[in-house]
């Protein structure tokens, strides 16, 4: 029988960000935890994940409880810098607000199982949509109206000056009141929409950023992107192949890791591993390949990245190994796959 899917998870340090913004409206904590079942304690661990269904209950709870059925646009005033860790410095380091944006399309599944974002460019506007990478699920309407607010404001911030849209669509009814969504985006919103957007000015967003840090920008992508591959190295299947891939994808900057290595994470032996691997019709090189592969391509997009530098990343010691097996996975240089531009997966 195949194994269930896991039900989606978000970042548990988005639960911690809503109690804060329920206490300064004054909700009541240990009602909004009674009523949603959150434990504070998990926030001790940065890593650690509360379902998807658990994040919902926290907003929709805290608005109920606050009065406020624009608490989600409220809270997204509250956002500071380094609010979500490794996407959020990712975001902040980039060099103008497209690549954030695109950035922010990238890696948001750091914090996310589902919520997706498209940076469609079209000339002189560039539309941001948001929405679920699962059929039959949505945003809900708290959450939702949170991370549309939240990137007019991180934008401002970024800026140093106020960034509003050109136009707005709301995927979520009309409310009684839209005063607060002008106040929020500075345009009236569509309401009801197929699916939430935001436009902006492309002129605006391809502005340099004041604080623009390349140096930094580089470590904090890389770092961004291995712990992305820890999520989800390469689309693999479930399983120990995602298991094994998760940990070489861990530890691949560092230099390729051994069977041994993982066997000894996942606390089983190197012949019973490989075993498992067999049966599931690949072998732990293979594997190997496979992340280094796959990071590959993310590393080559980012164009601040020499590629002697993802040479590095990849766990190499100098970029011509790198060369010569990126050829054998694609029939092209390095140099040549990244004047092409990215593929289309």
């Amino acid at each position: 029988m195949p194994t269930p899917p896991h039900p989606p998870t978000v970042l548990a340090r988005i639960g911690g960000f809503i109690l804060d913004a329920a206490q300064a409206r004054g909700v009541e904590l240990p009602v909004l935890l009674a009523r949603t079942g959150f434990d504070p304690a998990v926030l001790r661990d940065a890593d650690a994940r509360i379902p998807l269904a658990q994040e919902n209950a926290l907003w929709d709870t805290a608005a109920e409880l606050a009065g406020d059925a624009c608490f989600g646009l409220w809270a997204a005033t509250r956002i500071r810098p380094g609010a979500f860790d490794a996407l959020d410095y990712a975001v902040r380091t980039a060099p103008d607000l497209l690549s954030a944006l695109q950035r922010l399309a990238r890696y948001n599944r750091l914090v996310h199982d589902l919520a997706s974002f498209r940076v469609i460019d079209e000339g002189t506007r560039v539309a941001v949509e948001h929405g679920f990478a699962a059929p039959g699920l949505v945003p809900g309407w708290q959450a939702g109206d949170f991370t549309l607010a939240s990137l007019p404001v991180v934008a401002s911030q970024m800026l140093g000056q106020r960034v509003g849209a050109l136009a707005v669509e709301v995927a979520h009814a009309a409310p009684i009141d839209a005063r607060p969504y002008v106040q929020a985006f500075g345009v009236t919103p569509r309401f009801g929409a197929p699916v939430s957007t935001l436009v902006f000015d492309t002129a605006l967003l391809r502005r340099p950023l004041p604080d623009s840090d390349p140096g930094l920008s580089r470590i904090v992508t890389a770092h961004a992107d291995r712990l992305l591959a820890e999520r989800a190295p390469g689309g693999m299947d479930g399983g120990v192949v995602a298991q094994v891939g998760q940990l070489i994808g861990e530890r691949i900057a560092n230099g390729p890791p051994s069977l041994g290595e993982i066997a000894r994470a996942l606390h089983t032996s190197e012949r019973g591993l490989q075993r498992q691997l067999e049966a599931q019709g690949t072998r732990f090189s293979e594997l190997v390949d496979r992340v280094r592969h796959e990071l590959a391509w993310r590393y080559l997009a980012d164009h601040r990245l020499a590629l002697g530098e993802v040479a590095y990343l990849l766990g190499y010691a100098e970029p011509s190994p790198f060369h010569r097996a990126f050829k054998r996975w694609t029939g092209m240089t390095p140099a040549a796959a990244r004047r092409e531009g990215p593929r289309r997966r």
